[in-house]
């Protein structure tokens, strides 16, 4: 059975992307960091790897592969809204909520890669 060693992104800006993304996940390079490619591996060991390569690829409103960030709770969602926008994130409009409520979250965008911070089920949004 396979298993997801790495999820690789195209940045415009290797190295801010590292930045950012260190910052963001708790993450450290796992090599030498170099300006069209950067391997980032969990700083406790655990999930994995987060692989940044140059690309000049334009921008998508919507891509069709995103990161899903979770938050334990609403509270945290917010406090991690804050404290990823202070890294200089970008906040984008979310996309309208999946049947069923499930996903109500802050779409952002930093390097540029879009994430979001989907509202934890169960949990009102703020």
């Amino acid at each position: 059975m396979l298993s997801i060693g790495s999820i690789v992104l195209g940045a415009a800006d290797v190295r801010r992307a590292v930045t950012f993304w260190s910052a963001a996940l708790g993450y450290a390079p796992r090599d030498e960091v170099a300006d069209d490619w950067a391997v980032l591996a969990p700083v406790e060991g655990h999930g994995p790897n987060l692989s940044l390569g140059l690309s000049d690829s334009p921008v998508q409103p919507y891509p069709r592969v995103h990161l899903d960030l979770y938050a334990k709770d609403a509270a945290d969602q917010a406090a991690e809204v804050a404290r990823l926008t202070a890294l200089g994130a970008m906040g984008v409009p979310p996309r309208p909520p999946r049947p069923g409520g499930a996903w109500t979250g802050t779409a952002t965008r930093p390097t540029p890669t879009s994430w979001s911070l989907p509202t934890p089920r169960g949990i009102a949004s703020a």
